[in-house]
């Protein structure tokens, strides 16, 4: 068993560095990284939250409406694990959610009804710099082990890096560009998600599923096939 999950976290590992490639997309990036993250640790579902730089804090990439719907109540909030992460750049682990009382209260009571009983959220963070949060949910109580909680953090760094990369760490222009891009794609491609998920009669996540591939396969941006959907330029 042990062979196996090394075998998963080194593919893991892999893929996030291929998508790291010139020109690449960072919204894929971010979507991947979630997806390997739940994955790996048998996760429910797993988020991301990021700032643009200005300190608002929006989700750019869930696996589940699930965990997104948290995540825009904890943001909605002012409050949170995931916020709590972002805020002080620290890993916050919550191994039961019902035990959390009066901490978070519209965390807890959200978290509840969407069917998860505990959390992990890590910061997305390289030194001093903190641009988000990495978050996974499970529907069962218990927390991380010393040894996942170290594999989900270094999986963050990656991603970190791979948004910030040392140019964008040297020119904040930059920074803020990369960062802003992915926040006003997550707009266009809910609403493609939406068309898609209507037209095809699918659920939101085969539906992000057809967009991402079809973005792949003609060596598209997600964000500018979900807008040529939206505007039913295109239609898949």
């Amino acid at each position: 068993m042990t062979t196996i999950r090394e075998g998963q976290l080194v593919e893991t590992f892999v893929t996030l560095a291929d998508t790291l490639v010139a020109d690449y997309d960072v919204v894929d990036l971010l979507h991947t990284l979630v997806e390997k993250c739940a994955a790996l640790l048998e996760a429910s579902a797993a988020g991301i939250i990021l700032s643009a730089g200005d300190g608002k804090l929006e989700v750019v990439a869930s696996t589940n409406e699930r965990s997104r719907l948290v995540e825009i109540l904890q943001l909605r909030a002012g409050s949170g694990p995931c916020v709590e992460s972002f805020t002080t750049g620290q890993a916050v682990a919550i191994p039961d959610i019902e035990s959390t009382g009066d901490q978070w209260p519209k965390f807890r009571a959200g978290a509840l009804a969407q069917g998860f009983a505990s959390m992990h959220a890590v910061p997305l963070r390289l030194r001093a710099t903190t641009i988000g949060s990495l978050n996974l949910f499970w529907d069962r109580t218990g927390g991380l082990s010393a040894a996942d909680t170290k594999t989900v953090q270094a999986l963050a760094d990656v991603a970190t890096i791979g948004i910030l990369q040392e140019r964008a760490i040297r020119e904040s222009d930059i920074v803020r560009q990369q960062l802003q891009h992915a926040l006003s794609s997550r707009v266009l491609i809910e609403q493609a998600k939406g068309v898609v998920a209507y037209t095809h009669r699918v659920h939101m996540r085969d539906a992000f599923d057809k967009i991402r591939d079809y973005a792949r396969n003609n060596g598209l941006p997600l964000a500018d096939v979900a807008e040529r959907i939206v505007n039913r330029s295109l239609t898949l």
